[in-house]
């Protein structure tokens, strides 16, 4: 995903593609698209062996990255992900994760076991989101209210939740009056009530999920912390700053996934341009062709460039990483698709059949582009940010 990798850095990609090579092939993806999880049993927990859950933790809470930058380290695992339309919870369970793992040593025991779990692979988490106020990205609906003993009361619903299905716990972010709030709720909690829905990854895994009055104790509210480590332009709080660094990661993974589809897409096809013969002479000697091949390599590298870049900027702390999360989604989520239907109508005829591979890698990147966000959602948020900065 990024160049310059360390050998430590080579060998976990390495790793990880050669572990979804032996069990992501496309034979194995439609044969667990009737799976209800979208994945075989123990197949988190051999992933989570390979390092998929904690580069965002600190070693002091049990993780621990591999170059000192735990995000470009995930991201490498998102672009195999990406490349092999591989299944499983990568992106929540890593934002459960990186909010507990900072929380959990002050949070007390609850946090810790669940982050236990999390990291080990025995558990897997969904993230119910809803948006800062000032913000629209299509969150959910939800709102807290003061409990006992410290607890939070939980109301609302998250249409669309990845992994929420059968996911263990949520992470909940969400709405207290003017500011944020997070904790995490137990699956089998009273008032939490979840319906499996169908999308158009064939692995991928969504639900909606509603709370009613959910009571959460208070040793399972992450407490606020001091510094979110970077400095959010669009929250004054350390809540908000919170969310703002988790919706930051999620774009930021979804868009290395999106990248290594369009990657594997684009390979397909030049590949097929190669080898497929039209009036005697190779699609890649036709200059329509070599046009259309041009365009989308072009939008296949700034794609991995703004990715790369906003990654970069989340790992450094920098105060433009919202920015460039916006604007990496706002390309990837507009030019990613059109490359992959080029893709498929330089296939021809049987291009546009179900039973192509290509339909793996234009399905993971659709169901990734309405995710946390739409790109037009983004543009007018990046927007918003840069006049803000501006005016300042």
């Amino acid at each position: 995903m990024q160049p310059g990798l360390s050998a430590d850095q080579q060998f976990f990609q390495e790793t990880t593609r050669k572990f979804l090579d032996a069990r992501c092939s496309p034979a194995d993806l439609r044969a667990l698209a009737a799976d209800p999880a979208g994945y075989r049993p123990g197949w988190w927990r051999q992933g989570a062996e390979l390092g998929w859950t904690t580069p965002l933790v600190p070693e002091a809470a049990g993780g621990g990255s591999i170059s000192g930058a735990g995000l470009a380290d995930l991201s490498l695992a998102a672009f195999e992900f990406g490349r092999h339309a591989a299944p499983g919870p990568l992106i929540p369970a890593n934002v459960a994760a990186f909010s507990l793992g900072r929380s959990a040593s002050s949070g007390g025991g609850a946090l810790a076991a669940w982050l236990e779990r999390l990291l080990s692979g025995a558990a897997t988490a969904s993230w119910l989101r809803a948006d800062p106020p000032g913000t629209d990205l299509g969150g959910a609906s939800l709102t807290a209210g003061a409990g006992p003993g410290g607890g939070l009361v939980i109301d609302g619903q998250a249409p669309v939740a990845e992994a929420g299905a059968d996911a263990d716990v949520f992470l909940v972010t969400a709405r207290a009056g003017s500011g944020m709030v997070h904790a995490v709720v137990d699956a089998s909690a009273a008032g939490l009530h979840r319906r499996r829905l169908e999308g158009v990854d064939l692995t991928r895994r969504w639900a909606r999920v509603e709370l009613d009055a959910v009571a959460v104790p208070g040793d399972q509210v992450l407490p606020a912390p001091a510094d979110a480590g970077f400095e959010a332009s669009s929250t004054s709080d350390a809540s908000g700053d919170l969310a703002e660094r988790q919706l930051c990661i999620a774009l930021c993974l979804q868009q290395a996934e999106s990248v290594g589809a369009m990657q594997a897409a684009f390979d397909m096809t030049l590949e097929w341009t190669a080898n497929r013969y039209s009036f005697g002479r190779p699609l890649s000697s036709y200059q329509e062709i070599k046009h259309r091949m041009a365009d989308m390599r072009m939008w296949l590298e700034a794609s991995y460039a703004i990715t790369v870049a906003a990654i970069d900027a989340l790992d450094a702390g920098r105060p433009d990483a919202s920015e460039l999360a916006s604007a990496a989604k706002a390309y990837v989520g507009h030019f990613g698709p059109e490359l992959v239907q080029d893709c498929v109508q330089i296939h021809g005829g049987i291009g546009v059949t179900f039973d192509h591979d290509l339909h793996l890698f234009l399905r993971r990147v659709t169901a990734g582009v309405p995710a946390y966000g739409s790109p037009a959602q983004h543009r007018r948020r990046l927007a918003g940010m840069v006049a803000e900065r501006v005016a300042s």
